[in-house]
């Protein structure tokens, strides 16, 4: 409950976790794998993997590609809301995590269904132009570069396909022009150009979800 998709009083977060439920004793064991593997405690919130598990129901999406997938929880939340024939790319820089997100999917009833690749995510990327045009791509990895990472999505995505990008609110750092230290300027930088090329690059049509985070949602639309 520690990212509370924006909604600040007490007792209305208690009430939509308690009528939605949405992390279940899969994704908490995921939760659980990562802590004990030492990976960090930034996971999307419970609520933001039901977001995304909900828009990817809404696709139809079978082709979907996660930039930056940690131990795997919102591989399995995208994976959850896919067509049953559906198969995620799921990218993260070290090898030791692929093949953990590739155990936690396969523990949580998606083993074949998801490709877990290691390295650079734009060297990444390049490798699997072939395989599409994309249904959506997920954003969630290192901010500065979020430009470059929808500028390969709006050239990937099918026309009607999603770029979808996580932290765009920057933790209250995008918009703030002074007393930033130079690592959080320059993530909020690359978030507000992000956020920029979404809402007027011409290229997508979107809006961001006001969740305590914020998600950008962008529908490719030329």
């Amino acid at each position: 409950m520690s990212k509370a998709f924006g909604q600040s009083d007490p007792a209305m977060i208690r009430y939509a976790y308690r009528t939605f439920e949405p992390e279940d004793a899969a994704l908490a064991e995921i939760r659980r794998r990562s802590a004990l593997d030492g990976l960090p405690d930034i996971h999307v919130g419970a609520f933001d993997g039901r977001h995304l598990e909900i828009l990817m129901r809404l696709m139809n999406a079978r082709k979907v590609v996660e930039i930056g997938s940690l131990g795997g929880y919102s591989a399995v939340c995208l994976l959850r809301g896919m067509a049953p024939d559906g198969v995620l790319y799921a990218l993260e820089l070290a090898e030791e995590r692929a093949r953990l997100i590739e155990r936690n999917a396969g523990d949580a009833g998606f083993a074949g269904r998801i490709r877990s690749l290691a390295g650079p995510a734009l060297e990444t990327l390049a490798k699997i132009e072939a395989e599409g045009p994309f249904d959506a791509v997920f954003i969630d990895a290192d901010k500065p570069n979020y430009p470059r990472y929808l500028e390969w999505a709006a050239d990937n995505l099918r026309i009607g396909g999603a770029a979808i990008g996580d932290n765009t609110f920057g933790w209250g750092t995008v918009g703030v022009e002074q007393g930033l230290s130079p690592t959080a300027a320059a993530q909020a930088r690359g978030l507000e150009e992000f956020n920029r090329m979404a809402a007027s690059g011409g290229r997508f049509r979107a809006t961001i979800l006001p969740t305590a985070e914020g998600m950008t949602i962008a529908v490719r639309i030329s």
